[in-house]
């Protein structure tokens, strides 16, 4: 398998999610959870490439070839989180289980005044992150995402909470408006959160160990944290099974500094803390690991020149 994440097509398309959010909102979780089974078996029939890459990933994982029925569950724990999205979406927590932990630690920062750089991965459930705006209302949080990827379901989910759309920075659009947004936001004492396991294209990657073989980390989150010179926490919203997750919180880094001199070193320290992090988390929860694509592999000729030719792109 081969190929960049970014030029995976979307899975549906506008009308059918659609369909799929005013059924969810209409019939509710306990009939859309067993109807769900149904639909994760057709993504499992219909995307070899999706089925072949959850293998690969599990059977790293595990220390040994991945079952066909642990390839569908890790599926269908992707379906399921997608669903839950619409409800934390349209009804927030109400419907659901969730333990925070570390969330002191990240008052403790807030309280302060100071912003906070949330730092996370496609691991479990992003949008739990929502709870945030519950237990901290004081504090903004705004996220980036990337929009073009997935622009039908993105367009469909924020009209459930145009608040949550209003908050997003959109990635895709790229130049310094981005920078100048998480910035100011930083400087207000918000929370900006983003995710940092995936490169885009054409962008500065580093290889580091995961999981038993180097696989390419972005630099660009790391650059951006030593140009706002705020705490770094990394934050996981895991999927525990039924209705229940996980929200963790733990500090990454109070400071990010990364000298000129010595910046590929420092780099790539911080790589490997983060993906040491990732691991603890797969190892945890091995089902929440939701990058379907060769991750290893991703842009393996441009990963290989960076390593080669130490020339970082500046976030």
């Amino acid at each position: 398998m081969s190929g960049h994440w970014q030029n995976q097509r979307e899975g549906g398309n506008r009308f059918w999610l659609g369909v799929l959010i005013a059924a969810a909102l209409r019939f509710g979780h306990g009939v859309m959870r067993r109807l769900l089974y149904l639909i994760s078996l057709y993504y499992f029939l219909r995307r070899s490439a999706e089925r072949r890459a959850s293998r690969e990933y599990l059977t790293r994982l595990f220390g040994r070839r991945a079952s066909l029925w642990q390839v569908f569950k890790h599926i269908h724990y992707f379906a399921t989180t997608m669903l839950d999205r619409i409800y934390l979406l349209a009804h927030g927590e109400r419907d659901f289980e969730i333990e925070v932990n570390g969330l002191e630690q990240l008052q403790h920062y807030t309280a302060q005044g100071r912003g906070v750089l949330l730092v996370g991965s496609h691991q479990g459930s992003f949008e739990v992150l929502r709870v945030l705006a519950a237990r901290c209302p004081e504090v903004p949080l705004r996220v980036l995402l990337d929009k073009q990827k997935t622009p039908a379901i993105t367009e469909l989910l924020e009209a459930l909470a145009p608040e949550v759309g209003e908050a997003v920075i959109d990635v895709s659009q790229g130049g310094a408006a981005i920078t100048l947004a998480i910035a100011e936001t930083c400087r207000t004492g918000g929370m900006v959160a983003l995710l940092a396991d995936r490169g885009r294209a054409h962008e500065t990657l580093r290889r580091v160990d995961f999981l038993g073989e180097s696989a390419p980390f972005p630099i660009g989150p790391w650059l951006l944290a030593n140009t706002l010179q705020v705490p770094v926490i990394l934050c996981f919203g895991l999927y525990r099974g039924g209705r229940r997750y996980a929200l963790s919180f733990e500090l990454f880094m109070e400071r990010v500094e990364i000298p000129r001199e010595t910046r590929h070193q420092v780099l790539d320290e911080i790589l490997r803390r983060y993906a040491q992090r990732l691991e603890h988390y797969a190892h945890l929860e091995p089902y929440n690991w939701f990058n379907f694509y060769d991750f290893w592999q991703q842009d393996i000729a441009q990963a290989h020149a960076v390593t080669a030719t130490p020339t970082v792109r500046e976030a």
